[in-house]
Parts: structure tokens; C-alpha cells; sequence
């Protein structure tokens, strides 16, 4: 079917993020959408990275002074004036044809940080150039060391703000919605970013041997000691993206990380980890305040963004939702996105009582009596 075409203005049959998803689905091709919109395996993750929102209840509370409020924070150096950036998104011309550009634009309208993916269909030097907002930059550390090296050298020449060090997938998962639906890269997209990149040498499971261990990709994944390296390569703060375990995220502040990500890569890596939600409140106790936590995985309304936040969480990250919009309506699209989430996040805080962010706290969540 050919994908139908994108959105000049908003119908009023968009009042919610998640009413974007059928636009987007008529407007991207079946393999594009299985990329963007799939997880791992049988996408248990995937699903209970929505579910956990939705089982957990707000506390209203009444009369509060609301005077002065605002949702301004600062973030890594960063002054933003809300909590919501956009996740790193690959190859974000399957869902538009200006792909991050639109992204930028959108996110650069409304105020909004943007981290921009190491698979990026557009050159991070000219994402920068179009963007009106503080970018930070995604990094896969690469088998190819050097080239890793000369990418961290563009991303501080190009003025990005801080690396985000994805760290939770030195194998992809297995996708099965992909395979399922044939998915390849269609002409004229491409890991831009990546050109000129040493590769490693094709590795291909003889039957009966492993089809993983004791390959080539297993040899160069990226380590503490790799992490360690990195971060003397730079004077940018460095977040890590990926992290479940507490004990993980000891080990990363303890190695001076600036921050720490809560992810399960939005559930396309392993399948069967629980929801990002659910280990929040582990990682942030480990932490004890040391460095900023963020997550993401599974959020769509501004009450989402505001649970997060309950549980400690000092920004959240939002990537399918304004891809849904890329794919409907370009910067328009991702604009929108932006705006509802903020408005929702907004009421959440004046129903609850919470002026400002810091007011945010576990006591504006209901629990059941004797819980």
C-alpha cells in the first residue's frame, strides 16, 4: 500500500499523542513502520513499558498556591524550560523526508533539548546548523576506536552539549516484527554519520557453532574500561543510556558519569526486562542525588511525564511518540507532540498542588490503604 500523504495542518481528531499512531502508520511504508513502531521477541517489553503507567494512580490535592508556577529546570549545564527531551530516533527519513531536520525544527519551536542518534540520516554538523535549542549527541562506541575518537571530535566542534553513551545493546535484540517484515533500508538512507567507518568482518554462524560468541562483535563490545577511555577523550558531560541495575548505575557515577538514563531501548534489545517505571525508584535510591536520573520508555501523556517524576526521575525523554508525528506532519507534527505533552504535564501539576518541579514527590502518587 502506498503510504498516504503527510499532514499540512492538524485535524481536531488529534487531541492526544497516541491518536498520531494510525496517521503515522497510513504514512510510512509496512517496513518502515515495523522498524520504527517494534520491539524485541514477542514485545513483552515493549508493552509493559506502557502498562506501568497506566497502573499507577495520581494524588489530587486541593487549594495549594499555584502563584509563580513554572516547569523551568537546569539539567547538565543545560537552563530548560521543561522536563520532556527527544530520544535518539535512527533513521528518522524513513518517517519523513527531512528526517532530524524536521525534528530539529519542530523541538527548536517549542524549546525543546533534542539527542541526536549516531544512526542519524542526517549529518550531525548539519542538524546543528538548523537547530535553535541545545542538541546533546548520542554515542554508540564503535569497533572502530579511531572513528569513534574523530566522532566525539566533530560533535564537540559542531557545539553539541553532552554525549549520551547508549550502552545496552553491543548485539541488537532479535526483531521480530522486522524480519517478519522483510526490513531493509530503502535508497537514500543511511547512518550518515558513520561514512568512512572501518567495519568489522562479516560473521556468518556455521551450522552447529555458536552464532554468537566468539565473533567479532563480541570481541569489540565497548566496556567499563572503553567507557573510561571515552570520557578522557572529552570535556562534554557524558550520560549513560541503557541503565537497569542499580548496581549499574553505582558503578557509572562512581566512574563520574554526569547522569544516568533508565532505558530498555524502548524494548528492542532484550525482551522480558521489566519497565523503565518499575526500576526507577532502584536506581535513584543507588544514586542518592549524585547525578540527574532520566527515563524513558512508554510515555504518551503528561501524567506519564509527571508519575516519572514522582518517582524521581528529573527529565524524561520521549522517542515513538514524535516520530508518530514526524510521520504525520513533519516539524508541525513533532511541535505538537511537544506542546500536548507539556499542557498535560502542566494541568497534572496544578491538580495535584505542585507549583514547580520540586514539589513533585511520591506523596502526590495514591497507594491503596496499608500500602
Amino acid at each position: 500500500m502506498t503510504p498516504l500523504p503527510k499532514l499540512a495542518l492538524i485535524p481536531s481528531e488529534i487531541a492526544a499523542v497516541a491518536d498520531y499512531e494510525p496517521f503515522a502508520r497510513e504514512r510510512m511504508t509496512a517496513q518502515a513502520w515495523a522498524y520504527l513502531a517494534g520491539g524485541a521477541a514477542d514485545e513483552l517489553t515493549l508493552r509493559d513499558n506502557r502498562a506501568a503507567f497506566e497502573c499507577l494512580r495520581l494524588q489530587s490535592r486541593v487549594l495549594e498556591d499555584l502563584t509563580d508556577g513554572h516547569t523551568r529546570l537546569q539539567l547538565c549545564g543545560l537552563d530548560l524550560d521543561y522536563p520532556i527531551l527527544l530520544a535518539p530516533v535512527a533513521f528518522q527519513k524513513l518517517a519523513h523526508p527531512e528526517g532530524e531536520l524536521a525534528s530539529v525544527l519542530g523541538a527548536s519551536a517549542m524549546k525543546a533539548g533534542m539527542v541526536v542518534s549516531t544512526q542519524a540520516s542526517v549529518s550531525l554538523e548539519a542538524i546543528a546548523q538548523a537547530a535553535q535549542t541545545p542538541l546533546w549527541f548520542q554515542l554508540y562506541i564503535q569497533p572502530d576506536r579511531d572513528f569513534t575518537q574523530d566522532l566525539v571530535r566533530r560533535v564537540e566542534a559542531a557545539g553539541y552539549k553532552a554525549l549520551v553513551v547508549t550502552v545496552d545493546a553491543p548485539v541488537n535484540g532479535m526483531r521480530n516484527r522486522e524480519q517478519r517484515a522483510g526490513f531493509v533500508l530503502p535508497e537514500g538512507v543511511e547512518a550518515v554519520n558513520l561514512r568512512g567507518m572501518r567495519s568489522l568482518p562479516p560473521s556468518v554462524a556455521q551450522p552447529g557453532a555458536s552464532p554468537l560468541f566468539g565473533s567479532p562483535l563480541l570481541a569489540h563490545a565497548p566496556t567499563w574500561t572503553d567507557l573510561e577511555w571515552l570520557q578522557s577523550l572529552t570535556r562534554l558531560p557524558v550520560l549513560v543510556k541503557g541503565v537497569m541495575a542499580p548496581a549499574d548505575a553505582m558503578r557509572a557515577v562512581e566512574q563520574g558519569i554526569a547522569g544516568v538514563i533508565v532505558s530498555n531501548h524502548g524494548g528492542r534489545t532484550l525482551d522480558g526486562l521489566p519497565a523503565t517505571l518499575d526500576v526507577l525508584p532502584s536506581v535513584v535510591r543507588a544514586i542518592g542525588g549524585k547525578v540527574p536520573v532520566l527515563l524513558d520508555g512508554g510515555i504518551q501523556r503528561g501524567t506519564d511525564i509527571f508519575k516519572a517524576l514522582a518517582l524521581g526521575a528529573s527529565a524524561v525523554l520521549v522517542g515513538r511518540p514524535y516520530v508518530h508525528g514526524l510521520a504525520t506532519a513533519g516539524a508541525v507534527g513533532v511541535a505538537h507532540v511537544l506542546h500536548l505533552l507539556r499542557a498535560e504535564l502542566e494541568v497534572a501539576m496544578a491538580l495535584t498542588g505542585c507549583p514547580t518541579l520540586d514539589a513533585i514527590n511520591a506523596s502526590r502518587l495514591w497507594r491503596p490503604a496499608g500500602q
